[in-house]
C-alpha cells in the first residue's frame, strides 16, 4: 500500500513537472504563429508603400510630355516647376517629428500613410480631370507640390515602420520577426519592382494613351492604398508606443544633440554639397532627345527601366562585395564616374558615336539610364557610414534630415541648371551651347573630391562606434 502510494505521488509529481512545460510550449507556438501574423502584415503595408513608391515615376513621365506637349514649356520653365515640385520633401524631418509625437485614433503610422496616400490621390485625379486648356503654369505646380507633400508624409511614415521593426528585431532576438537587414531587403525589392515596372508602363503609355489617361490610372492606385490602409488597424502590426512625453521639442533636442558631433554634421554637409554643386541639366536633355533627336517615347521607358535595374543590380553588388571597403572611397568613385559618364555625353551630343555607329537611341536607351540614376549610387554607401556614426536612438531623426538635406540639395542643383542652360545659350530649338554646358557641369562634379577629407574614414568610424 505504502509503494502504491509512493508511486502514485512521484506520477503526480512528474505531470506537475510535465504540464508548465507543455504549457510553455503552447505559448511559444502562439507567440510563433502571431509572430507570422505580424510579419505577414507589416509585408502587406511596406510592400504596397514602398511599390506604390517606386511607381511614381510612371505619372511623372507623363508630366514631362504633359508640361512640354499639353501646356507647351521651354527646357528651363519645364525643370522650374518639376524642381520646385519637390519643396515637400525638405520638411521630411519635421513629418517624422510629427508621426512620432503626435497620435490619431491611438495609432501614429497607418493613419499618416492613408493621409499621403489620400493627398497624392487627390493631386493625380484633379491634373487627370482638369482640362489642358484650363490648365496653367501656377495650378499644375500646386497640384504637383500637393501630391509631392502626401508622398513624403508616407515615404516618412514607411521608413519609420522598417526603422522600429529593426529596433524589435535586434532587441529580440528569440521573436520570429524578421529582421531589420531581412525587411529592409524586401522594401528594396519592392520600391526597385515598382520603378522598373512603372518606367516600363510608361514608356508603353506614353505612345498609346494621353498623360493624363496616366494621371488617372495612378490616382486609382494611391486610391487603393488609402482604402487598404484605412482598413487595417496599427495594432495588428505590432509597432512600440512612444511615450507621449517625449514630444517634439524633446525630439528635436535630441537631433540637435546629434548634428553637434562634427563627424555627423561635416559628411552631411559634404553629402549634400555635392550634389547642390552639380548644375543638373535634367530638362535640357529631355527636350534635346525628344524635340531634337525625336528619339522614341518607349525608348525612354527602356532607358529608365534600365536605371532602375541597375540601381537594384548595385545593391546587389555593395552589399556582396563593396561593404568592406571604406565609404570615402566607394563614394569618391562614385563621383569621378559621374563626371566621365558627362564627358561621354559631350561625345553623344556632339554626334562622335553616332558617326562611329552606334544609333542615338542604343545610347539613350542604355548609357542615359544609367547616368541618370548614377548619382543615387552614393546614397546607400553613405547612409551605412551615417547609421555607424549615429547616437542611439537618433537614428530615425538623422536619416530624415538627411534626406531633406539630399531633397534641398537637388533643387538647387536645378536652379543651377536652369542658370548654366541660359549661360551657354541653349533653349528649345538651339541646342548648339549643350556640350559646353556638359563640359562645365562635370567640372564642378569633381570639386567635392578636393574636400572629401570630411567623409570619415574607416578607422574614425570604428573609434566613433565604440564611443557611441
Amino acid at each position: 500500500m505504502e509503494t502504491f502510494c509512493n508511486n502514485h505521488s512521484g506520477e503526480s509529481e512528474i505531470t506537475r513537472r510535465k504540464k508548465p512545460m507543455i504549457d510553455q510550449e503552447s505559448g511559444d507556438e502562439k507567440s510563433e504563429n502571431l509572430g507570422k501574423k505580424v510579419d505577414k502584415m507589416r509585408k502587406i503595408i511596406l510592400g504596397i508603400g514602398f511599390w506604390v513608391q517606386g511607381m511614381r515615376c510612371f505619372p511623372w513621365l507623363g508630366v514631362s510630355f504633359f508640361l512640354k506637349d499639353g501646356l507647351k514649356l521651354d527646357p528651363s520653365t519645364l525643370q522650374i516647376l518639376q524642381v520646385s515640385a519637390n519643396l515637400p520633401m525638405v520638411a521630411k524631418p519635421f513629418y517624422g517629428i510629427l508621426s512620432d509625437s503626435f497620435y490619431i485614433f491611438g495609432q501614429h503610422r497607418l493613419p499618416y500613410i492613408a493621409i499621403g496616400a489620400f493627398l497624392q490621390a487627390l493631386s493625380w485625379l484633379a491634373i487627370a480631370f482638369v482640362p489642358t486648356s484650363s490648365s496653367s503654369f501656377l495650378s499644375i505646380t500646386l497640384y504637383l507640390l500637393l501630391g509631392n507633400l502626401g508622398a513624403s508624409i508616407v515615404e516618412v511614415a514607411n521608413d519609420a515602420i522598417v526603422a522600429e521593426t529593426g529596433k524589435q528585431s535586434s532587441s529580440s532576438p528569440k521573436k520570429p520577426q524578421a529582421s531589420s537587414g531581412e525587411l529592409q531587403s524586401f522594401v528594396w525589392m519592392a520600391s526597385s519592382i515598382g520603378g522598373v515596372l512603372g518606367n516600363l508602363l510608361a514608356g508603353i503609355a506614353i505612345d498609346s494613351t494621353s498623360p493624363q489617361t496616366m494621371f488617372l490610372l495612378f490616382g486609382v492606385l494611391l486610391t487603393i492604398q488609402f482604402v487598404v490602409s484605412v482598413s487595417i488597424h496599427e495594432s495588428s502590426l505590432d509597432l512600440p508606443k512612444t511615450l507621449s512625453s517625449t514630444g517634439i521639442k524633446r525630439q528635436l533636442s535630441e537631433l540637435l544633440v546629434a548634428l553637434k558631433k562634427p563627424e555627423i554634421s561635416y559628411s552631411i554637409a559634404w553629402f549634400a554639397s555635392s550634389y547642390a554643386i552639380i548644375p543638373a541639366l535634367t530638362g535640357t536633355m529631355f527636350f534635346y532627345q525628344t524635340q531634337y533627336l525625336k528619339i522614341e517615347n518607349s525608348v525612354l521607358g527602356i532607358s529608365k527601366v534600365i536605371g532602375q535595374v541597375t540601381m537594384l543590380l548595385w545593391g546587389v553588388l555593395y552589399n556582396k562585395h563593396l561593404k568592406s571597403v571604406p565609404p570615402r572611397k566607394v563614394i569618391a568613385a562614385i563621383q569621378v564616374a559621374m563626371a566621365v559618364l558627362m564627358v561621354s555625353d559631350v561625345l553623344f551630343v556632339k554626334g562622335i558615336y553616332h558617326t562611329m555607329g552606334l544609333p542615338d537611341s542604343v545610347y539613350v536607351a542604355i548609357f542615359s539610364g544609367f547616368i541618370e540614376v548614377l548619382c543615387f549610387f552614393k546614397i546607400l554607401p553613405f547612409m551605412i557610414l551615417t547609421a555607424q556614426l549615429c547616437p542611439k536612438g537618433c537614428e530615425g531623426s538623422i536619416m530624415a534630415f538627411l534626406m531633406s538635406a539630399i531633397a534641398l540639395a537637388l533643387m538647387v542643383s536645378g536652379y543651377l541648371g536652369v542658370m548654366l542652360a541660359s549661360y551657354v545659350g541653349v533653349t528649345a530649338n538651339d541646342f548648339l551651347g549643350l556640350p559646353r554646358g556638359l563640359l562645365i557641369q562635370a567640372a564642378f562634379t569633381l570639386l567635392p573630391l578636393y574636400w572629401s577629407s570630411y567623409i570619415p574614414d574607416d578607422a574614425n568610424i570604428k573609434v566613433k562606434r565604440k564611443e557611441n
